[in-house]
């Protein structure tokens, strides 16, 4: 640690997760390297026995995964089991075998070779069997590092709390972090929206994205993660330190009844992706779901799930919220999201062709079996369900889905505003659809034409940007029109400085991760609806999100006295 009067080392990035945490860096291993083609046994060496180091190896993959999956939870073990059960299945490791004792290859070149014809075979068998090529991909990388004395692939299982380095993190990688051991996420990709800032919110890990050197970081070095500044400092202070142990320390909750300090009522919601999800958001004092994610249904599936399947797994929400209010979006697949049965794996530009409400083109049974689904959930439950579509883009798709939604008996039907077009025409949409919610990732990705993924464009991607908040501001005056709510259930919600911005605008409900309720209920309760006018005002009239948010910041002193 340096002392109070040495310089310190910073490195800027995005701050996505707020939060301040120290602790020794870790890196992810560097990606498993093909072994050369045509690598062969050496003149002495005994095939039998080469073979069987493919047996020994398969073995402690699978020893190691299944000991990984019994410490972790969720998604996270449900990944591990997978995997566990994959490098158990005998037929990779015997073709391999066979490669050894026949073409004399080395057990690493082929455990590799025999994993490219399986996938081969899979990727030709299209739709499930197709994307099992991940998971094949996944064991062959953990027996060939076994093989060879490399690191296995995915998040190190390190005993003590770290910080943990990646040049990205996969869905995979991030389904596996534990909240008890990684205490901050440093990357040098990624932008505010993407999967990795997503999930720390989600778990309420601090992170920092787009960190230029980030994976530079000596293993094994001290730093301090500032979620909230967007800083990595190196060899901190024994005082920055503490102040990072007593702001983890601290415990704030929701009292339930979201409000500025002049009363004006503002619903913070939750944002829900699995059922097991709601219990967890109505415990953390969420007045309801402002986004209800249904995908998890259709994921991992050759066609799409019963009807009968889709009221056990709806109800399990709606139920978590008896009385209150639960927002279900239809499906939203495409881009990101792709489903075999419902998607092309072919078209050139994914994230602009077809997907959320327009799959309902091509395939409009999917699309009305949901709406049946959930119109029978809502009946058999007491929450109140009103439902939108992702991704409408024109006051036809608009009415379109109303009606369908009406056939259904389901007489709360809205939209998604995640493009421009629906932002500048959300006047004549919501004289046909009952409520907008925006979706700010989505929204922010197509108005500064930056792939939200991408690390190089992460300054673009953010809600923050003066254009994005006058979309905002256009599609609350489309609402107030027609007086219809206008909500926000994107990430930008879950940002404390942010929310009042939003409510500033128009915005009637928040929704966000259940863990961002307290902080964000903490900062409305500090500000009044005309403190929330002005800054709004001070952010749209800025001329770059930097300024925007700087701007902002500054008027809050609350943000610094909660460590945010």
């Amino acid at each position: 640690m340096t002392t109070d009067a040495e310089p310190q080392q910073q490195l800027a990035g995005i701050g996505v997760s707020p939060g301040r945490a120290s602790g020794p860096v870790v890196a992810m291993p560097a990606p498993v390297a093909e072994p050369p083609a045509g690598s062969t046994l050496e003149a002495g060496d005994d095939a039998e026995q080469a073979a069987e180091r493919i047996t020994a190896a398969s073995s402690r993959v699978k020893s190691d995964l299944e000991q990984a999956a019994s410490r972790a939870t969720g998604a996270g073990k449900e990944v591990l089991e997978t995997t566990a059960m994959m490098a158990a299945d005998p037929t990779l490791v015997s073709a391999a075998q066979l490669l050894v004792r026949e073409s004399r290859l080395t057990p690493a070149r082929a455990v590799w070779q025999a994993a490219a014809d399986v996938i081969n075979q899979l990727a030709a068998l299209g739709g499930y069997m197709a994307e099992r090529t991940h998971d094949v991909a996944d064991v062959r990388d953990r027996v060939v590092a076994a093989l060879t004395g490399q690191l296995p692939p995915g998040v190190p299982d390190v005993a003590h709390p770290f910080v943990l380095v990646a040049s990205d993190l996969s869905p995979a990688d991030t389904a596996t972090l534990d909240p008890a051991r990684v205490i901050a996420l440093v990357t040098r990709e990624g932008g505010p929206t993407s999967h990795t800032a997503i999930l720390a919110r989600a778990l309420g890990i601090p992170a920092v994205v787009g960190v230029a050197g980030a994976t530079e970081l000596p293993e094994g070095s001290v730093v301090l993660v500032d979620g909230t500044a967007g800083t990595v400092t190196l060899d901190p202070t024994e005082e920055q330190i503490a102040q990072a142990i007593a702001l983890a320390a601290r415990v704030r909750t929701f009292d339930g009844a979201g409000r500025t300090r002049d009363g004006h009522r503002v619903p913070l919601l939750a944002n829900v992706g699995r059922p097991a999800g709601a219990q967890e958001a109505a415990d953390a004092g969420a007045e309801g779901v402002g986004l209800f994610r249904t995908e998890f249904c259709f994921l991992d599936r050759a066609d799409a799930p019963s009807i009968p399947e889709q009221v056990e797994q709806y109800r399990q929400v709606l139920s978590a919220f008896a009385g209150k209010k639960v927002v279900v979006r239809t499906l939203d697949a495409g881009a990101d999201k792709p489903l075999p049965f419902l998607t092309s794996a072919d078209e050139p530009n994914p994230a602009l062709g077809v997907r959320g409400y327009r799959t309902s083109w091509r395939n409009p049974q999917v699309l009305e079996d949901q709406l049946t689904a959930i119109a029978q959930a809502a009946e058999a439950e007491s929450a109140d369900v009103w439902v939108m579509a992702p991704m409408i883009a024109t006051v036809p798709e608009a009415a379109a889905f109303v009606e369908a939604c009406h056939v259904h008996g389901l007489a709360t039907a809205g939209v998604m505003v995640e493009v421009p077009s629906a932002a500048l025409q959300s006047g004549p949409i919501l004289a046909r659809a009952a409520f907008a919610s925006i979706g700010t990732n989505d929204l922010t990705q197509y108005t500064m034409a930056a792939d939200r993924m991408l690390g190089e464009l992460a300054p673009l991607s953010t809600a923050w940007q003066p254009a994005v908040l006058a979309l905002i501001a256009a599609t609350c005056a489309g609402g107030e029109r027609n007086d219809r709510p206008v909500g926000v259930c994107g990430e930008a919600a879950a940002d404390p400085a942010l929310a009042v911005v939003l409510v500033g605008l128009g915005v009637a409900t928040l929704s966000m991760t259940a863990r961002a309720l307290p902080d964000v209920a903490a900062v409305l309760r500090s500000v009044t609806l005309a403190d929330c006018r002005d800054l709004a005002a001070l952010a749209v009239e800025a001329e770059s999100a930097d300024e925007a948010r700087q701007a902002v910041r500054s008027r809050l002193a609350i943000l610094d006295e909660l460590g945010l």
